[in-house]
């Protein structure tokens, strides 16, 4: 592309806001004309960024790609008055689920804007990237759901796991919370201690459901418990499987690595070896591992994402590049 691309970026105040000006601001191909809600932090170089504006003094007409890293139920207003020519690339839960009554039930909000539901596309890069040019709307997933699937689907497609016994123990920094953890969770010692929280309940698990029920063209409903770790950032899920037919652990391996081998940014590691968030930290690459259990028939895997890079701001940069056709991995490496 000769000229830039140029965004907006709503919602620039949280924790992906503020990773997606510090990828955006270096991406070679990027203009970012205005800023909405934003706090600078000693990471971001201020000079060239825009002042800050409301979302409603934006000039759609100058603009391109329009990125909303809000609360829940924010961008499918924003949606209902966007211009054909802008690309929305939503961060939120909005247009993640294919059903408004279940985003109602698990997110207690009325949807908005029904009827671009079906005109969205849910975009993990590995699995969508041939489609990203033909949708305005791109939902890009939860962070918990990115760690899960880009091990998971494969597997699912090859039919070499039982999918009814799919159980997901995962563990994120607490930045996944958001600036308010401390109002939204009650918990002693939060920051020198583990916590389980949305045990059974957690509004991932639905979004985990549908995408794999998708793939394998049976209702899957997985076992998924999430953890807060005190640490800033970073997300490990472990999942526990059980193989089908002539599948071991080792022949897992082997499936994930040639799948994976043309996405740059999915590395598995030497088989049989635990890795942890330190591995992935600050970049937009899944790490996953393959390893043996004791009975034959199961094997563990180990997904380590950085929440807010790849299961946020660096993922939805990825689906840029590739919905505009430059090279997938400009402004992330």
């Amino acid at each position: 592309m000769k000229d830039p691309i140029n965004i907006a970026i709503a919602g620039a105040t949280g924790y992906i806001g503020l990773e997606l000006i510090k990828i955006l601001s270096k991406h070679p191909k990027v203009k970012i004309l205005y800023l909405s809600i934003y706090t600078f932090d000693k990471r971001i170089n201020k000079k060239n960024l825009p002042k800050i504006s409301r979302i409603e003094n934006v000039n759609w007409n100058e603009l391109n790609v329009l990125f909303t890293s809000l609360p829940n139920g924010k961008a499918q207003k924003i949606a209902k008055v966007l211009p054909d020519h802008i690309k929305l690339i939503d961060l939120s839960a909005d247009f993640r689920l294919d059903d408004y009554k279940l985003y109602k039930k698990w997110y207690g909000i009325n949807h908005k804007c029904k009827k671009l539901i079906n005109k969205s596309i849910y975009a993990i890069t590995e699995f969508s990237r041939n489609h990203l040019d033909k949708y305005n709307i791109i939902s890009c997933p939860g962070c918990y759901p990115t760690s899960v699937q880009i091990p998971l689907v494969p597997l699912i497609q090859k039919k070499a796991i039982n999918t009814k016994n799919i159980i997901i123990d995962s563990k994120s920094g607490y930045s996944g919370a958001g600036k308010n953890i401390k109002k939204r969770f009650k918990f002693k010692n939060l920051f020198n201690s583990v916590s389980a929280y949305g045990v059974g309940s957690h509004r991932h698990m639905i979004e985990i459901d549908q995408e794999l029920s998708k793939i394998s063209k049976n209702k899957i409903k997985v076992l998924f418990t999430p953890h807060l770790i005190p640490m800033f950032r970073g997300i490990l899920s472990t999942i526990y499987l059980e193989t089908r037919k002539k599948y071991n652990a080792k022949k897992i391996y082997k499936l994930l690595k040639n799948y994976h081998r043309n996405n740059f940014f999915v590395k598995v590691a030497k088989y049989n070896t635990p890795i942890g968030t330190g591995d992935i930290m600050n970049t937009n690459y899944c790490k996953i591992s393959v390893c043996e259990d004791r009975k034959k028939n199961r094997v563990i895997i180990i997904s380590a994402i950085d929440n807010l890079i790849k299961g946020g701001s660096g993922q939805a940069v990825q689906n840029m590049n590739v919905a505009f056709k430059m090279r997938e991995t400009m402004g992330l490496v």
